[in-house]
């Protein structure tokens, strides 16, 4: 979008500049309940990831607490947080999803 500034009787065109998205990560967080198949399946249907990246991923949650699952603007981290909840409560498992802004 460019606006027009009057300066000493000229015009200028002058450029909006727009900003890039701020990002989000979306993070799993370690439970003693929710099985590692189920996070893996998590991971390769709403991450889609490969098989061996989701079993990296699942160690890294299991060993450190949590792992980053992706990055994203924030309105698609929050849709995956909410799906990952939704489908992990549908299955009867306490796997928490969270995001947050990443630096």
């Amino acid at each position: 979008m460019t606006t027009r500034h009057k300066e000493n009787g000229l015009l200028e065109a002058q450029r909006a500049k727009i900003q890039p998205p701020r990002m989000f990560k979306v993070l799993l967080l370690n439970d003693d309940y929710t099985p590692m198949e189920f996070v893996v399946i998590v991971l390769q249907r709403f991450f889609s990831l490969e098989n061996e990246q989701a079993m990296q991923i699942m160690l890294k949650v299991h060993n450190e607490g949590r792992a980053v699952c992706g990055i994203y603007p924030r309105d698609i981290a929050a849709t995956k947080v909410s799906q990952v909840v939704e489908f992990a409560r549908q299955h009867q498992h306490p796997l928490a999803c969270t995001m947050e802004e990443n630096q």
